[in-house]
């Protein structure tokens, strides 16, 4: 049962992560939810690791949760004059621009529709250097126009996305989101890439994905080394606790702003979590999903209980997050003012994943008399 924290207020929510661990979906969990920014419930139930158990303060994995962060990166740039989302990528990374891709802008990147997916990276062996220069030479995908053919790149965009933060301000990526979006919103223990003395202090703190479709159950490669943790990938390798993650959320609820830190401004954030890419076909997730500007809306109305990674049966049409690779689910709901963050530690295949996914977001929902 719980092994850190409250979650009396959500006792269908930890029914269904409890009968996870017992027919093992995940070995544990770490959740956090807040309605009109108090509190609602903050635990860890089971284990971040075998024999350890999961704790509200465990470093855990986001996988793709953590895209919409360098969402708001882009955001600050914009307002800062730095770029404009219809600027091509070429601007910034003039050695990007071949092999079809100089039409590319950052507006393509934010939802989706550049047309590289699945580029080789190099990631974790390549330097950064390497992978961008990897990318710079891929092509585009046959018969893709960009802003007219959508498809979830996994990894692939987020590099170069990085890359422009890096070549605008100067700073690497990691070290840019952790100084102008962790620090200032007290995410003290969240990371994109963690420098290598942080990976060993933290010990056993970090927690650990399960590959529960795997038997015996084993960690998820490559996820377990110190390689993954540390090397930036923007697309993947953010961690941190759920409870910091969802502060991420809260300053967007709170448009922009969270105990006296401003991010963004109420414009940026309307702009960037409303529906900007509409009805399109995805390639990737092989249904219409609609995109903000770095963020999945809720498209569940497209296709009812059919959208993958959605944010469940009862939330509502203006939902907005991501969530992680069988894993890691993260959203606000404005209409009810209401963010989630619930990260199961098992990855056990796409379909038990799905029905996992909407049966504890249902329960947060029913628990809060929402549905």
């Amino acid at each position: 049962m719980i092994s850190d924290g409250d979650a009396s207020a959500l006792p269908r929510t930890i029914q269904v992560l409890q009968q996870g661990i017992e027919t093992g979906l995940h070995i544990g969990a770490q959740g956090f939810v807040a309605r009109d920014g108090k509190t609602v419930a903050d635990f860890a139930i089971g284990e971040s690791r075998p024999g350890i158990a999961m704790k509200r303060d465990t470093v855990m994995l986001w996988l793709s949760a953590c895209k919409p962060i360098g969402a708001v990166a882009i955001a600050q740039l914009m307002e800062r004059g730095r770029l404009g989302l219809d600027d091509p990528v070429a601007r910034f990374i003039p050695e990007f621009g071949t092999k079809g891709k100089e039409a590319i802008t950052v507006r393509h990147i934010l939802t989706h529709t550049c047309g590289f997916r699945w580029a080789h990276t190099g990631w974790p062996t390549d330097s950064w250097e390497q992978i961008i220069a990897n990318l710079c030479d891929a092509s585009l995908e046959r018969g893709w126009v960009p802003g007219q053919k959508a498809g979830y790149h996994p990894n692939t965009s987020w590099f170069i996305l990085g890359e422009i933060v890096h070549r605008i301000d100067g700073r690497l990526y990691e070290d840019y989101v952790r100084q102008e979006i962790f620090l200032p919103l007290g995410m003290n223990d969240s990371w994109i890439g963690m420098p290598d003395a942080k990976y060993e202090a933290y010990g056993q703190q970090l927690g650990a994905l399960q590959q529960t479709d795997h038997q015996p159950i084993r960690t998820l490669p490559p996820w377990d080394s110190q390689k993954a943790f540390t090397h930036c990938r923007p697309a993947a390798n953010g961690c941190g606790p759920a409870r910091e993650l969802a502060r991420f959320y809260q300053m967007l609820l709170n448009h922009g702003e969270l105990n006296g830190a401003r991010l963004i401004s109420a414009d940026s954030v309307q702009l960037f979590t409303m529906r900007q890419r509409v009805g399109m076909f995805d390639h990737s997730f092989q249904h219409v999903i609609d995109w903000g500007l770095g963020f999945i809306i809720n498209s569940e109305r497209n296709a009812p209980g059919q959208i993958p990674y959605g944010f469940g049966p009862y939330a509502s049409d203006n939902a907005f997050g991501h969530n992680g690779f069988q894993s890691t689910s993260a959203f606000a709901d404005p209409d009810h003012g209401l963010v989630v963050d619930i990260t199961p530690n098992g990855t056990p295949g796409d379909a038990a994943h799905e029905r996992r996914l909407r049966a504890m977001l249902a329960a947060v929902y029913q628990d809060l008399k929402l549905a």
